[in-house]
């Protein structure tokens, strides 16, 4: 079967897969990952840049021994109290970052590390950030992303009139972004601003595809209750089917470029280029499209379900069915309830059949 072929089965409904229907087997997935989330910040932690820890920093280029030896021996003779974090940058470029240096330590420590890696003292780039400055930086990273979460939560309220989904599209995206950390403090990467701009555009990314679904679900059960057929589940299920292929197309199409991107950066410019944002732009839109499948709709519809109406209207489809009734007539027409007949798939009569005038 072609993907076209397979595409056009899954948008007609002639072939579905139960994707709402086993939603305990995908929480229980997400709730584990979670779990193993939390668990890696709680005992691994993440490795803050300088620009929210503060610190210094030195770039030594054009070295010819392109080791990170030297530079360690250079700072354990000046001040053996620091734990240097040196880099490869690049071919030939060596990163030195540490803790607070005072004036007269960081004069030396440039002496040494020209020494040490034979190049010029004045080639030596040197940079110092304060921890208060660094301190802001973070106070102000935690009240963008909640300001972002709060706004989206009224965005999706009012458009779609429905608080649920807003509430299921908040927590699929805290669901990505405690996953995306999660692999940060796993990995060891070094968080820094350009890491938080990749956050928050796996967030902005997450949430489009999200919405995509949600617009779906919202077009298939706009005439729920005119209809005894299927249920709230079974037309929500309908339209995560129907938009499966959509976003993994458009998945696929945003990490081929976003994987160059993190190649490029691990292993041709070097650590701390490219690879900050490139794997949390890498890790948050793999995760992100999982969970606009997997765990935003599902979780909607988990919340939906406690809905009078919709609770309402499940029980008097499923007593229909359990009752063998093939046809209930209504005011508005002839709306045919059961199991589907040969031939039949549940992308037809999905709305409710209207009398001709």
């Amino acid at each position: 079967m072609s993907l076209a072929t397979w595409g056009n089965k899954l948008h007609s409904g002639e072939k579905t897969y139960p994707i709402v229907g086993q939603r305990k087997r995908w929480f229980i997935v997400s709730g584990v990952l979670m779990a193993l989330s939390i668990g890696l910040l709680l005992i691994k932690g993440l490795t803050l840049g300088l620009d929210f820890t503060g610190g210094t920093q030195y770039i030594v280029p054009d070295v010819e021994e392109v080791s990170a030896a030297p530079a360690e021996e250079a700072v354990a003779e000046i001040d053996p109290t620091q734990e240097p974090r040196v880099s490869i940058l690049g071919d030939n470029d060596i990163r030195v970052q540490l803790g607070d240096l005072s004036d007269e330590d960081q004069q030396a420590l440039t002496t040494a590390l020209a020494d040490a890696y034979d190049v010029d003292q004045d080639t030596i780039s040197f940079d110092q950030i304060g921890p208060t400055w660094g301190a802001s930086v973070g106070t102000q990273a935690v009240q963008a992303l909640v300001i972002f979460l709060l706004l989206v939560f009224g965005v999706i309220a009012v458009y779609f009139r429905a608080w649920r989904m807003a509430a299921a599209a908040i927590i699929a995206l805290v669901h990505d972004l405690l996953f995306t950390v999660g692999i940060y403090a796993l990995v060891g990467f070094e968080v820094t601003p350009a890491a938080v701009i990749g956050f928050l555009t796996i967030l902005g990314y997450s949430l489009y595809d999200t919405v995509v679904v949600f617009d779906k679900v919202k077009e298939n059960t706009a005439h729920l209750t005119e209809q005894t057929r299927y249920t709230y589940d079974e037309l929500a299920n309908l339209a995560v089917n129907q938009t499966l292929v959509r976003s993994i197309n458009t998945s696929i199409v945003a990490l081929l470029p976003v994987s160059a991107i993190l190649f490029i950066g691990s292993f041709v410019l070097g650590a701390g280029t490219l690879m900050d944002i490139s794997l949390a732009l890498f890790v948050g839109m793999a995760v992100g499209t999982y969970s606009s499948i997997f765990v935003a709709t599902p979780l909607e519809v988990a919340l939906r379900d406690n809905e009078p109406r919709i609770k309402e209207h499940t029980a008097k489809v499923l007593a229909l069915r359990a009752g063998g009734t093939t046809d209930v007539v209504r005011e508005d027409g002839t709306v045919r309830v059961g199991a589907l007949t040969p031939g039949e798939h549940l992308g037809q009569s999905a709305q409710p059949k209207r009398k001709k005038k």
